[in-house]
């Protein structure tokens, strides 16, 4: 059996037989090819008519040129003439979006009641009256300013803000008339706070933050801002820690303020963004401030810091048009903004 299976193999190993042939029609299929002329058996085989290649059958690779892969910071697309930016939260300002609903919310607050009041009190209050406010409010601030002179190593500027408040609790009548500014005195008011003196030592700022109630600050500001508040009736006395006068206090500098920067808030309100421009407006405000401390600028005398124009972040808009078409108009210069306190130190116009 096993040498039947052999010889099968065998003769199947044979050219020109077929396997699913007999065991008898493969051994006479062996002996027909075995006795075939060599040179037939060693014939080529008829070469197949050219085929054109199908499409299916045939793959080209063509090497593209890739697109280099777009930045995080903005990505650009151009469709019909309209370019669209987009531009990642500004580090500054992590929370973003609760800051935009709370300015949102700020600024209704503000048109249905803050500005109609504070329009109230401009008119129905005298200016002499009000200038008496404002500088009595700001003479009780000197002996946190004058301590926070001392903790910044500065203590010239320190005796001359003792000086000023000296001079304005007696000869100005409780500090209602601001006397130490004007001559021979020559002692101009110079804002400090424990926020200046953590920028002073390198604090940064940390996140940005739009607060009801206090408006544009940041972390630093906030704790330093509570500090002095905190510290004030100890440096002061005991009546300032009075409800009547806590909450009087806060009505009375919100109002005069609001009034001080109305046309700040609206050159604002003209932006593109405004929340964008009093965001950058207030932080180029405080670092400006810091800087001035440093002696990088001029010292932080109450109306003396120039900031630079607002260039704050707009939203898509559409490409300017050709030449020919575009309107002549003269361009607007950019506004010149000077440092001035809002319950946190805000910018004002004048």
């Amino acid at each position: 059996m096993s040498v039947t299976l052999l010889a099968s193999a065998a003769l199947l190993a044979v050219p020109g037989v077929d396997a699913s042939a007999t065991p008898d029609q493969v051994a006479v299929q062996a002996q027909v090819a075995q006795s075939a002329p060599a040179s037939e058996a060693a014939a080529p085989p008829a070469e197949a008519p050219a085929q054109t290649p199908s499409v299916s059958q045939t793959s080209v690779e063509v090497a593209l040129p890739q697109a280099p892969a777009p930045s995080l910071d903005q990505i650009e697309q151009e469709q019909d003439g309209i370019v669209v930016s987009g531009e990642r939260t500004p580090p500054q300002d992590p929370m973003q979006s609760v800051n935009q609903a709370s300015y949102d919310a700020v600024q209704a607050v503000d048109d249905a009641v803050i500005a109609p009041v504070a329009q109230v009190y401009e008119k129905g209050v005298p200016r002499p009256l009000r200038m008496g406010l404002r500088n009595f409010l700001r003479n009780l601030t000197e002996p946190i300013v004058a301590l926070n002179f001392l903790l910044q190593l500065k203590p010239g500027k320190a005796a001359e803000t003792v000086g000023r408040f000296a001079v304005n609790s007696t000869v100005g009548v409780g500090g209602l008339v601001d006397v130490a500014k004007k001559k021979p005195f020559n002692l101009p008011y110079r804002r400090n706070g424990f926020a200046y003196t953590m920028g002073y030592y390198g604090i940064g700022p940390g996140p940005y933050m739009f607060l009801p109630l206090v408006g544009p600050t940041t972390l630093r500001d906030v704790i330093g801002l509570g500090l002095d508040r905190f510290l004030l009736p100890f440096a002061v006395g005991g009546p300032l820690r009075h409800p009547g006068y806590v909450y009087g206090s806060f009505v009375i500098r919100s109002l005069d303020e609001r009034v001080m920067n109305d046309e700040l808030f609206k050159r604002i309100r003209e932006e593109s963004n405004p929340y964008a421009s009093y965001r950058e407006l207030y932080l180029k405000s405080r670092q400006a401030e810091i800087d001035a401390l440093k002696g990088k600028a001029d010292f932080q005398k109450e109306g003396t810091i120039k900031l630079p124009a607002i260039t704050p972040t707009t939203p898509p808009v559409l490409p300017p048009a050709p030449p020919e078409a575009a309107p002549q108009t003269a361009a607007t210069p950019a506004p010149v903004f000077i440092s001035e306190p809002v319950v946190q130190p805000l910018p004002t116009g004048g």
